[in-house]
């Protein structure tokens, strides 16, 4: 199951945004504390709606306690971020991945970028900033199921025979 990682997230609307739309993609998330907020704030309870208590969810109290639980569990670390390497549509997703975005306000560590296996972006018109990172989070996180069959009710055998969607 592809994963995906907060970083020290510091609003609690585009976190709450961001769990929900993992309870309904079936994606778990992993929170990298410390967190800007408690998990009771009514701004991140509110956009999280009832989907919070659906959500898999896990806690790291730092990273370095993140970056070990998921080396040993084998996973590969792609970070998402405004200045990376590797344009979305050029990288190739693994079932096993976690894919982590930053805080808004700061993006991530250095000890962060240097452990993550690749870093990708978003490729965006020039002079603009950045992405909302609820919304790229949702445009990362969709590529990544598309490209590895993973969106929930679909079964490849199902359209098999069907003529594309346009």
């Amino acid at each position: 199951m592809l994963r995906l990682a907060l970083f020290q997230p510091d609003i609690p609307q585009n976190a709450g945004t961001m769990i929900r739309m993992a309870a309904c993609l079936g994606l778990a998330v992993d929170i990298v504390e410390p967190a800007a907020f408690d998990v009771s704030d009514r701004h991140f309870r509110r956009s999280g709606m009832d989907y919070l208590e659906r959500a898999a969810v896990s806690r790291h109290d730092s990273f370095r306690a993140f970056d070990d639980w998921r080396r040993a569990a084998g996973r590969r670390l792609v970070l998402a971020e405004t200045d990376g390497a590797i344009a979305l549509p050029d990288f190739a997703f693994n079932t096993d991945d976690v894919v982590m975005v930053g805080r808004e306000s700061a993006g991530v560590t250095p000890e962060v970028r240097s452990a993550a296996e690749a870093v990708i972006c978003i490729p965006m018109r020039p002079g603009l900033r950045s992405i909302n990172v609820a919304l790229a989070a949702a445009m990362v996180m969709g590529e990544a199921l598309r490209q590895t069959g993973g969106f929930p009710g679909r079964d490849e055998t199902d359209d098999a025979d069907a003529p594309p969607h346009r």
